[in-house]
């Protein structure tokens, strides 16, 4: 840095460098001078914003990003250096993952001294937990309310995220990021030691180590006033949109010939403070593999195909943020848009959080509300009793978690807010949650303790059997059983048993490397550009994300049929008489690799595995404003990026960006006759 800086500066044709742009920010992208000045940081994620129907959250630097002196926080009293003593303000925070809660981040909200925050992850995760969504979470868009069960509304019996800080719904005025990687995180540090040490109580002399985060949102004040000018500006074709909807698809299987079928739910998306960040394993990946999981064991009962009812296997997206998912089925149930009428259904069967029990402890939890109908008893009442007596020679006790108990935030919610439908959700809590990192970084699987042996390759891991992946088996076999029953199966159950194996692949690959051996058999050539290294499962804004494509794969894999179609017939079943396309899907996946070849045997799969409209209601009806639907979106933004460099002084940290720009290009142009390029 200092070589090419020097070299600039000695030459007439740069004169302005030595007054004004030694390392400036807003350079030139890309050229060889920037890089020379410039350390990227390549591995981190921001906070973002999103906008609901009245306000905004997330985070946002300036247009051109902003800039700060660097300074370390470990302990709490760094601060002080920060918030009053320290004398080259704003200071870009260096920040200890384990400070990174409410109290601290609110003293730096009130401030101009913080120009940016950059997270460093805590390792091992904060003992003391760590949430930063809601304490209620969903609060007024599930089923209670001032008109029903209003004792129940606001978590007024019970909070179920008690840890909850709500830091993930505050809004601030400058950039966060997460630094992912342990060695970019140690740069920072050696940069701030080297430079920016205070010495002997009084502040450092220049040059300063400082860094620069990007992430200007295009979005402001709320959901209906960003779409009311969106719509504005698409009429007349004025700028592009500034928003996008949190949209998805949901994936319900067996959506074809209903016959008052018993529903078993749940959602797959996650969420955390900074984007794409949501490891879920406990909030969603333990649930829906269990969910995948008893499907396989249902599949492959001997007489499943001679059962009364069909089972609507179904996984939710966007239930994190106010019940998308669940809404937008609902919707179109009473719509007549969905093969399934609300008033056709059996029962109602969802699990939430099933990893993390006490002495092997399930709770079932229902609705006190709709119980005081005695039609609705009599039903929840043998629903409840199917589910114990499935539980019976299994490692897995099933308790009530009492009459006077409210259902917890979930997805059955928003079916009682339409129709009274007797239902249980299957919890490892009985009042609060035992997920101390709910919504948050840190519920990875070390949380749920995935624990595998030292020395493992990739391939063995993915195979090996964890303690965990049992504890799962065991919960899906009990689940399994049970709807076996509500679907009108009356043989012994004890056959059916669902595969740890096949949790064990599903933990891998959903919690761990989505990019293996098993996810790549299972889906189709063209989209095997999804399949990513560390699974993440937030809701987003394209569709589908990687999630709602796995997960759609790995149900087809599980229950469908491998049939004997061509490729050709399998891409275009319509062409084949006895496809019965209205029925079934069809998908040509890769398949395994042949022995020692770089080949694979492609086959043919059916399936009644589809995908559902996960949209909220709102838009389509465009009440941007609904206190009924879920209104969050995302806002748009042009980069997110960030870097650290060294500044020479204050005037050169704040010199006007187009000005050095234009410096830089000339200093580039120098370089390359000089030979340093």
């Amino acid at each position: 840095q200092s070589r090419v800086g020097g070299r600039c500066g000695q030459s007439p044709v740069c004169p302005s460098l030595r007054r004004g742009c030694f390392f400036p920010p807003g350079s030139c992208q890309g050229n060889s001078v920037e890089r020379k000045i410039y350390i990227p940081l390549n591995k981190t994620a921001p906070c973002v914003r999103l906008l609901n129907a009245t306000h905004q959250i997330g985070c946002q630097s300036s247009i051109s990003g902003d800039t700060g002196v660097i300074h370390v926080v470990e302990k709490e009293e760094d601060l002080n250096w920060v918030l009053a003593d320290g004398p080259h303000p704003p200071y870009m925070i260096l920040l200890d993952g384990n400070l990174f809660n409410r109290r601290v981040m609110l003293q730096l909200k009130g401030t101009s001294r913080v120009s940016g925050l950059a997270v460093a992850i805590a390792k091992p995760s904060p003992p003391q937990g760590f949430s930063p969504g809601l304490k209620c979470p969903n609060d007024g868009f599930g089923v209670y309310s001032k008109d029903y069960g209003p004792q129940f509304a606001h978590c007024n019996n019970t909070v179920w995220n008690p840890l909850g800080s709500g830091l993930s719904y505050e809004d601030f005025d400058f950039p966060i990021f997460l630094l992912e990687d342990a060695n970019e995180t140690q740069v920072i540090k050696q940069c701030y030691q080297d430079h920016n040490v205070p010495r002997d109580g009084s502040g450092p002399e220049y040059p300063l180590c400082a860094m620069q985060l990007f992430s200007h949102m295009h979005a402001v004040t709320s959901t209906v006033t960003c779409m009311r000018r969106s719509s504005l500006q698409s009429t007349f074709s004025i700028n592009p949109e500034v928003i996008d909807l949190l949209s998805q698809y949901s994936i319900p299987l067996s959506a074809c010939a209903f016959l008052t079928p018993p529903v078993h739910a749940l959602q797959i998306d996650s969420h955390s403070f900074f984007w794409n960040i949501a490891p879920g394993a406990e909030s969603a990946v333990s649930s829906f593999v269990t969910h995948l999981a008893a499907a396989e064991a249902l599949h492959k009962a001997s007489d499943v195909h001679l059962l009364q009812r069909n089972i609507m296997f179904t996984f939710f997206q966007g239930e994190t943020f106010d019940y998308i998912g669940s809404s937008r089925m609902v919707y179109d149930m009473e719509k007549d848009k969905f093969p399934l009428r609300l008033d056709n259904i059996h029962s109602f069967v969802e699990m939430n959080q099933v990893a993390l029990r006490n002495a092997s402890v399930l709770w079932m939890h229902t609705d006190p509300v709709s119980r005081l109908n005695k039609s609705v008893e009599v039903q929840v009442r043998i629903l409840l009793d199917i589910l114990s007596n499935s539980s019976v020679g299994a490692n897995v006790t099933l308790q009530e978690a009492g009459y006077s108990q409210p259902l917890p935030p979930s997805s059955f919610q928003r079916f009682l807010r339409a129709r009274h439908i007797p239902g249980v959700v299957l919890t490892d809590h009985r009042t609060a949650f035992q997920n101390r990192y709910y919504q948050s970084m840190y519920d990875t699987p070390e949380n749920i303790q995935m624990q595998y042996p030292e020395g493992l390759s990739p391939e063995e891991t993915l195979e090996y059997v964890t303690d965990t992946a049992k504890s799962l088996a065991e919960v899906a076999t009990v689940v399994a059983r049970a709807l076996y029953r509500l679907a009108g199966g009356a043989n012994n159950t004890s056959a059916i048993q669902a595969d740890p194996k096949t949790v064990s692949r599903m933990l891998y690959g959903f919690l761990i490397k989505m990019n293996n051996s098993w996810f790549q058999s299972i889906i189709k050539p063209d989209i095997k550009g999804i399949l990513g290294d560390v699974p993440q499962h937030y809701v987003a804004v394209s569709s589908p994300v990687n999630t709602t494509y796995l997960v759609q794969y790995v149900l087809a894999n599980l229950t469908g049929t491998v049939v004997n179609l061509t490729k050709e017939e399998c891409l275009n079943p319509e062409k084949t008489p006895s496809s019965e396309k209205e029925l079934y899907e069809y998908a040509w996946v890769q398949g395994s690799l042949e022995p020692n070849s770089t080949a694979r045997v492609p086959y043919c799969v059916r399936s009644t595995v589809r995908l559902s409209k996960a949209l909220s209601p709102a838009f389509e009806l465009r009440q941007w404003g609904s206190t009924e639907y879920s209104t969050w979106t995302e806002s748009r933004w042009k980069e997110i990026r960030a870097r650290i460099f060294l500044v020479a002084s204050k005037e050169l940290e704040i010199l006007v960006p187009w000005r050095c720009t234009r410096v830089v290009a000339a200093c580039e142009c120098l370089a390359a006759v000089q030979g340093l390029s």
